[in-house]
């Protein structure tokens, strides 16, 4: 049947009609369903929500999908929200593929119809306060990841029908009760849950409640019926309960007393002008009062400063300072000492050096000639003897990046903005080229990580331990450092330039996500940074990658995608596949020019456009 072409014309514009009134159907009621979410949940930081701007290009955290027909992920972690959400708010939104609120402050119970909707893939709910979860059981579910650690769950685990599941996390909530055959398949997804029972967990017979206290540890309280007679039998006498007291004591106190005056006799006899150490804890093989036990009395005054060098003190002041442990690392431990005139500086003690005399003077003139570099750590003066090597340091008050990034996170601190780790990584990035450079372009760092990243009050980078590895009789211990060692270091532990830029990669992941270079993902199974982060990326959920407290900086996402793409490149598992140092450098140069390009020019249109 033909159609007059008029007609033909007529019945196209009211089918394209239809569909577009379909579309912004769609996405008004998209709109309508996240209004009434920011409306009935309170948030501290303003999400600029406005019913009349565009939601796809507009609205913080919404991504649309490619016809901007429907929202399909929300993406609000660490935005301060709080309360309750409602039902037939986020549950409307039928084209909803990714939810991440995680690291806010949600409570109570979250909705049957957001982990009913049908696209819903990722869900990421930890770090919340939420009570209860209402998954329905009788649907089958397209979830693919769920994270609900880290809230107050309570209840027991329901029999969930999720066919596509590839990730759950319910670990340190209030769940009871057994965990059904279904979910037993993930075996780290219900630790810290205390009160939950059934394999991969204890067997339920063991968690049960706890059994009564045994009459022979806690005894009744004698029967009012009883008679005088009969109770006293059982009592001991104040005479014989004294006794018993004094000889426990004198059998407790007796050894310690004498080890006490043992260490009193050892402390008189040994070395007392010794650098003493105010950190308890020195291990086994380390002399826990000093560490100038192997210096000479004729060798005092051989304590070498490189020219430039302004401290004015000498071995014996230094041997005499108080002190105290700042760590143990993989070439020795290093001490805080402040010297009677107010100087503070840092003394690493080094184990277990494999070289003669003149080689190690040789690498110490090179290790000076590196820390020439201003990301990396001077060398100010070194002591040399057959049982003694001592290195001398600036003290860096500000410490290190590792305790930056890993250390007290609680409400009350100062984050890392985006532009401190911008300056730390680049700062870094220079220092470990830098290193490269000397020896003819052939020299190495071999044991780069956060912790030997130490800053300056102004958060300049420093590299540390630089030069030390050649030193070693053995390679830097596995265990302190395997979070950072490239896949061919840990076959064959050769250390090259190429495994240092595999090493700067994971430290970069590191600043990026705030995680340590290992993790733990429960009971023996440990996942590497590198493989986590692939993973993430891999599931296009590249959003949770970053440390929640780089969310704050939206006009920085693009250069924070950009920085992970540096660091997955430097993390190649092959090593031809990394970039060189000076590589590295330039790509994070080439992305702050051009961001700071794209900003002038961002600064220049608002400037003609405002009056």
């Amino acid at each position: 049947m033909k159609f007059h072409p008029l007609i033909a014309f007529l019945l196209l514009v009211l089918l394209s009609l239809c569909k577009f009134v379909h579309v912004v159907a769609d996405l008004n009621s998209d709109k309508q369903a996240l209004l009434g979410f920011a409306a009935a949940v309170p948030h501290v930081r303003k999400l600029n929500w406005n019913a009349s701007t565009p939601v796809c290009t507009s609205w913080v955290g919404i991504t649309c999908n490619a016809n901007g027909t429907s929202v399909i992920a929300i993406r609000l972690p660490g935005v301060g929200l709080y309360g309750t959400i409602p039902a037939k708010t986020i549950g409307k939104l039928n084209a909803l593929r990714v939810l991440s609120l995680r690291s806010n402050d949600i409570n109570g119970s979250l909705p049957s119809d957001i982990p009913s909707l049908p696209a819903l893939q990722f869900l990421f709910l930890q770090h919340n306060n939420l009570s209860s979860v209402l998954f329905p059981t009788s649907v089958s579910l397209s979830l693919k990841v769920v994270d609900f650690s880290y809230n107050s769950i309570s209840g027991t685990v329901p029999n969930l029908n999720l066919p596509r599941l590839k990730v759950l996390n319910f670990s340190y909530n209030n769940l009871s009760g057994s965990i059904p055959s279904s979910l037993k398949r993930f075996p780290s997804a219900f630790i810290g849950n205390p009160l939950l029972c059934g394999s991969p967990l204890e067997p339920c017979s063991t968690v049960s409640s706890p059994p009564s206290p045994s009459p022979s540890y806690f005894p009744s309280p004698p029967i009012v019926s009883q008679s005088r007679h009969a109770t006293s039998k059982n009592k001991l006498g104040t005479g014989s309960i004294i006794a018993i007291v004094v000889g426990g004591l004198a059998f407790v106190f007796l050894p310690l007393a004498i080890i006490f005056i043992c260490c009193l006799k050892k402390k008189d006899s040994g070395s007392s002008g010794m650098l003493k150490s105010k950190i308890s804890g020195v291990g086994k093989n380390e002399k826990p009062n000093d560490f100038g036990s192997g210096v000479q009395e004729a060798e005092k005054n051989k304590l070498f400063f490189f020219e430039g060098c302004s401290y004015n003190f000498d071995l014996e002041d230094l041997l005499k300072a108080s002190a105290e442990v700042l760590g143990k690392g993989s070439y020795g431990t290093t001490y805080k000492a402040a010297l009677e005139e107010g100087t503070q500086v840092v003394v690493k003690r080094l184990k277990e050096v494999a070289v003669g005399k003149k080689e190690f003077e040789q690498q110490m003139e090179l290790v000076e000639r590196v820390g020439r570099h201003p990301n990396v750590i001077p060398l100010r003066a070194y002591y040399y003897s057959k049982d003694e090597k001592l290195l001398v340091y600036n003290y860096m008050a500000a410490g290190s990046l590792f305790a930056l990034l890993h250390g007290n996170r609680n409400s009350g601190r100062t984050p890392l903005d985006w532009e401190s780790r911008m300056k730390i990584a680049i700062g870094t990035a220079r220092g470990i080229a830098n290193i490269h450079m000397e020896g003819g372009g052939k020299c190495t760092h071999g044991n780069i990580k956060s912790s030997n990243v130490l800053l300056t009050d102004e958060l300049e980078p420093c590299v540390s331990d630089v030069g030390l590895a050649t030193l070693m009789s053995a390679p830097v211990t596995m265990s302190r450092t395997v979070g950072y060692r490239a896949p061919e270091v840990i076959e064959t532990r050769k250390i090259t330039q190429k495994s240092d830029v595999y090493s700067f990669g994971v430290l970069l992941l590191e600043m990026l996500t705030a995680k340590a270079p290992l993790q733990q993902s429960g009971h023996d199974d440990v996942v590497d940074l590198p493989r986590w982060v692939r993973s993430v990326v891999r599931e296009e959920w590249t959003a949770e990658v970053f440390d929640v407290e780089l969310l704050r900086y939206q006009t920085f996402q693009e250069e924070m995608v950009q920085m992970l793409q540096i660091g997955l490149t430097c993390v190649a598992k092959t090593p031809d596949m990394r970039p060189t140092m000076d590589e590295t450098v330039r790509l994070i140069e080439d992305i702050r020019q051009s961001e700071s390009k794209n900003r002038t020019s961002s600064e220049a249109e608002s400037n003609i456009q405002t009056p």
